[in-house]
């Protein structure tokens, strides 16, 4: 059997402690499906008293991150203390430029400086992988480089943060306010110390824009990324989405058309009855189409101590087994630069108006909408009994530009109560 392939493990949170428990309850098992022994050299984390709930004693205790990086007994070098900036990404260009492969599971890092770090890796000789940072336990990455290495992609989408596909499940079957299920979520963990990162869309736009790297030979753009999270949608949208057999998904979709890169992350209605309209709580969805293998669905757990390591733990056996992919599928030079496009394709949308009670106000909206060329295919007007009217639309097929021409022009017809809602219903097969 080869030497051992050692590992320096940086950032002991949640992740790193689980990485370390895979290493000591499945030593032999490792051992066995990549030819070599998978030892841990030396471990480093911000507080040395904390309890982690696992046997450490046996690693060597490095306080310096940036130290572990340049050990001589490390082969790989395990970042998983997380940020885009500051000692996380110190630390991994330490690691490289002293010869070091790198696994992470940092896609805040991938996704701001990806282009960068894929050059200095291959520069050194040297590989990045990072299974872990998209989609949690879902084998995304590996699908994409390696199982669709003969497929030209025209469309990657999918649910890639867990925290919102909870608050937005948990808020349809409790009946609960986003308010009061964003406050949930915070008391159970769910959240970043940042919330932003994950009802902002901004946590999944990272993984979107490193997605739309590897499937269409680009460099990594998150800048490109058109964002909006899920701090708009209300109870009653969930009501009258589901009254009409959607639900509302927070849904990345990219796709490479003759205008550019389109990239887009926003709360968009499904099919109930769709596997992603069925995707409940912290799980994560991904659906690839390729032009040779069609569509596939690739769906599990978006993150957690036990699927995340997993995912960390196939990246440690396929460097010990010898296996050197390019950071993103294709030599860092051979990536392009995409050219950004705002999303164009056409669809029909959802519109939820407040109308005040006044004569000819739904004659003055279906003139709005009429005028931006946008037709309605249904419309309700719920019971109310003080206040203003809750209407709504769906229309036909129509243009992101009709859609924000027109929301710019209801206000103006005096009937408006709100600011309107509208949600793009996306078209899915799966």
């Amino acid at each position: 059997m080869s030497a051992p392939i050692r590992l320096g493990i940086a950032g002991l949170g949640t992740v790193g402690i689980g990485v370390v428990k895979i290493i000591q309850k499945h030593a032999d098992l490792l051992s066995a499906r990549s030819g070599r022994e998978v030892a841990i050299t030396a471990v480093s984390a911000r507080d040395r008293m904390k309890n982690r709930d696992a046997d450490l004693s046996s690693y060597e205790w490095v306080d310096d991150p940036n130290e572990l990086a340049t050990r001589d007994d490390v082969d790989i070098y395990v970042e998983l203390i997380g940020g885009d900036s500051g000692t996380a990404r110190e630390s991994v260009e330490l690691a490289l430029k002293n010869g070091k492969d790198v696994i992470t599971a940092n896609k805040a890092l991938l996704a701001m400086h990806g282009q960068e770090l894929a050059e200095l890796a291959e520069a050194n000789g040297r590989v990045i992988r990072f299974e872990a940072a998209v989609a949690g336990g879902i084998p995304v990455i590996k699908t994409m480089t390696e199982s669709l290495a003969g497929n030209r992609i025209g469309r990657v989408m999918g649910v890639m943060n867990g925290t919102c596909n909870y608050i937005l499940t948990r808020m349809e079957s409790a009946g609960l306010p986003y308010e009061d299920v964003f406050e949930e979520a915070r008391q159970l963990g769910y959240l970043e110390a940042d919330p932003t990162l994950d009802v902002g869309g901004i946590d999944a736009s990272h993984k979107l824009a490193i997605l739309s790297s590897i499937a269409f030979g680009t460099q990594v753009a998150f800048d490109g990324v058109e964002i909006e999270g899920i701090e708009r949608v209300s109870i009653d949208d969930i009501r009258r989405a589901a009254d009409m057999g959607y639900r509302i998904k927070l849904l990345g979709v990219a796709q490479m058309t003759a205008r550019g890169l389109e990239q887009r992350m926003s709360p968009c209605l499904v099919p109930a009855e769709s596997p992603l309209g069925q995707l409940q709580g912290g799980t994560n969805m991904v659906v690839i189409e390729g032009d040779s293998v069609g569509q596939i669905v690739l769906r599990g757990a978006g993150a957690g101590e036990g699927p995340t390591a997993s995912a960390v733990m196939s990246d440690v056996v396929e460097l010990a087994r010898g296996v050197r992919v390019p950071v993103f599928s294709q030599p860092a030079s051979r990536l392009t630069r995409a050219q950004p496009a705002r999303t164009a394709v056409p669809a029909a949308y959802y519109l939820r108006l407040a109308l005040l009670d006044k004569p000819g106000a739904l004659a003055k909206v279906a003139t709005v909408l009429g005028d931006a060329g946008i037709s309605i295919h249904r419309m309700r007007q719920y019971d109310h009994e003080d206040g203003p009217a809750p209407v709504l639309i769906v229309t036909h097929k129509t243009t992101p530009d009709a859609i924000d021409h027109a929301i710019a022009e209801l206000p103006k017809t005096g009937v408006i109560a709100e600011e309107p809602v509208e949600l793009r219903i996306e078209e899915v097969q799966a």
